[in-house]
């Protein structure tokens, strides 16, 4: 472990105190990383999640997880999990960069829907210009070993992306997606996209379950390795959005009286987001992909999706 990381003790205390001044109640812990299976104390962690009752769920790369992981994960209460699957085999060991990663993956899927008894076993796509060809052929194979759930969301032009902006989807990608999407739908399949992006009417609630909402802040806090406080762990890390750490911060406290800067609309930061009639619906996108120092969304689905 990590000097900088958590122990196991703080995330026990910490819970104990979400517990004590906020309940559990439709709250849900989604524990990632990294891969969260390389801490060698995880199950001692999440079976003190089971013993304070708190619903969680994980994502992972699953390549770790054979039927003994996956008994442990039943033990310890997991409910769901989303595993990583990023194209066809050569394709996925290429983007991960890991030799065989396609096999082990499957093969941890496989053995979560042996053991069973999980309320879902989901798998996540990243879609890229590279992968989008071979929707059809995932379908399939995903189709063919039964899993819960698929969850398609986009390459987004950020981070590490920008330095392959041949994986960028172009206008055309963006409405194969979709349209992808929407016609597996249509024939009663689950497949979705995630949360990322406002979409405009045509799509939304076609694709997905629910109207687009960044819930950044809102209905999602994150806690980080180290113990700060931030909002979804998909924002860019700036030291004005951590918003205090766990170690010498009560989250309760946290929550109620900060994240303001989560709760207002980003469309009133932009002139482009101003002049547009759908910010009442959009409120300038997500917070995962704003360009705070330009203060502008990096990813808008107008003219593209709508007008």
């Amino acid at each position: 472990m990590h000097s900088e990381e958590l122990s196991a003790a703080q995330y026990r205390d910490f819970l104990r105190q979400v517990k004590e001044d906020m309940g559990i109640e439709r709250k849900m812990l989604c524990i990632t990383g990294g891969e969260p299976l390389l801490r060698k104390d995880f199950f001692d962690i999440m079976a003190e999640v089971k013993k304070l009752e708190f619903r969680w769920g994980m994502t992972s790369n699953a390549t770790l997880i054979d039927d003994s992981t996956a008994k442990e994960l039943k033990r310890c209460g997991m409910g769901t999990i989303s595993v990583s699957i990023d194209g066809l085999e050569e394709t996925h060991n290429s983007f991960r960069r890991t030799k065989n990663g396609y096999k082990k993956a499957m093969g941890g899927i496989e053995s979560l829907l042996r053991i069973g008894g999980f309320k879902a076993v989901q798998v996540t796509t990243v879609v890229t210009h590279e992968n989008i060809g071979q929707l059809d052929e995932l379908y399939r194979i995903f189709n063919d070993i039964d899993i819960d759930s698929w969850r398609i969301i986009n390459i987004e032009p950020m981070g590490r992306a920008l330095e392959y902006p041949e994986l960028i989807l172009t206008k055309d990608d963006y409405i194969m997606l979709f349209e992808f999407i929407r016609n597996k739908r249509i024939a009663g399949e689950p497949v979705t996209y995630g949360c990322s992006h406002y979409l405009g009417m045509e799509y939304e609630r076609e694709v997905r379950d629910w109207y687009y909402l960044c819930t950044a802040g809102l209905y999602t806090a994150s806690i980080t390795a180290n113990g700060d406080i931030i909002a979804c762990l998909d924002i860019e890390r700036r030291p004005e959005l951590v918003q205090g750490n766990i170690l010498h911060d009560r989250f309760s406290e946290i929550w109620k009286n900060k994240f303001k800067v989560f709760r207002r609309d980003l469309s009133n930061k932009n002139k482009q987001c101003l002049s547009c009639k759908e910010r009442k619906f959009c409120h300038g996108d997500s917070y995962h992909s704003w360009d705070f120092d330009e203060n502008r969304p990096r990813v808008c689905f107008k003219d593209i999706l709508f007008c």
